[in-house]
């Protein structure tokens, strides 16, 4: 078949090794100058992230993190013309958002999400035992494997001495913790993401998986965040004076969490420390 003109033909050509010559190519997302399209062969399937302009850099970056921290579904990248490109294994599972659906419907499978949630912290907490952060904690960015779970979307994962480039700006402005968002707005660079900031995203991930919702109540703190910049909302979140929202669908697990999103960060949990809270 003939190269989709954003794929790089190295790329092409690793994603047909990789998954047999009988390649299909199926666009997954295309955001934020990088693409990701979900290959198929007859010797199986992969995923392939590919960067242009600014999410070249990015892109180049996630695929260095990945090798670094030698992870189990790394299986190439490559840098050429302007592109960057990166190859993993594809990873069959749902992701927490995704396992906890029949929560946010109703209120069914409390006990496989809460098992799901007890899983991701373990996954975190390894990789601080690493001495890596992710940085960029959402509720997709975990995959539940038939062996564990996997974290995904690692282009803004960090440890000391690893260079961080310009351009990070917090991840998800709405998972920011108030000491992260506060570091971030007066833009001095590198920003040293700490654990314990990976562990607010964390609670704060687990929460909207459960509510359908952020955690922050931007209308009780007067805020419209559709109306704000992202620099504006960071500047809000700085404060530390938007509440948690009140709503409660599951007070049993948001009162295990709510201390993690209201705590001065030396007084949080670790991830494992959440997670065994979380866990049977």
């Amino acid at each position: 078949m003939s190269t989709p003109s954003p794929i790089p033909a190295t790329a092409h050509a690793a994603a047909t090794e990789y998954c047999g010559h009988d390649l299909v190519l199926t666009e997954v997302t295309d955001r934020r100058g990088s693409a990701v399209w979900k290959a198929t062969g007859h010797k199986g399937a992969a995923a392939l992230k590919v960067g242009g302009g600014a999410g070249a850099e990015i892109t180049a970056r996630e695929a260095a993190a990945l090798a670094a921290l030698k992870v189990d579904y790394f299986a190439g990248a490559g840098v050429t013309h302007g592109s960057a490109w990166l190859l993993t294994h594809w990873l069959e599972g749902p992701s927490t958002w995704d396992v906890f659906g029949p929560v946010r419907a109703g209120g069914a499978g409390r006990e496989q999400a809460l098992a799901a949630a007890a899983d991701l912290c373990s996954a975190v907490a390894g990789l601080h035992m690493a001495g890596w952060v992710h940085a960029d904690l959402q509720p997709s960015h975990g995959i539940h494997t038939d062996t564990g779970v996997r974290l995904i979307d690692l282009a803004w994962a960090w440890r000391p001495g690893w260079d961080q480039g310009t351009a990070f700006n917090g991840g998800m402005t709405h998972l920011l913790s108030p000491e992260l968002a506060a570091a971030i707005i007066t833009g001095d660079k590198p920003v040293a993401v700490t654990p314990a900031a990976d562990v607010y995203a964390l609670a704060g991930t687990i929460w909207t998986c459960t509510t359908g919702r952020w955690p922050l109540d931007y209308q009780a703190a007067g805020i419209n965040p559709k109306a704000c910049t992202p620099h504006e909302l960071r500047q809000h979140i700085a404060t530390g004076h938007v509440p948690v929202t009140a709503e409660r669908p599951w007070p049993e697990l948001q009162d295990v969490l709510l201390p993690v999103l209201l705590d001065d960060p030396a007084n949080q949990p670790t991830a494992g420390e959440l997670g065994k809270t979380l866990g049977p």
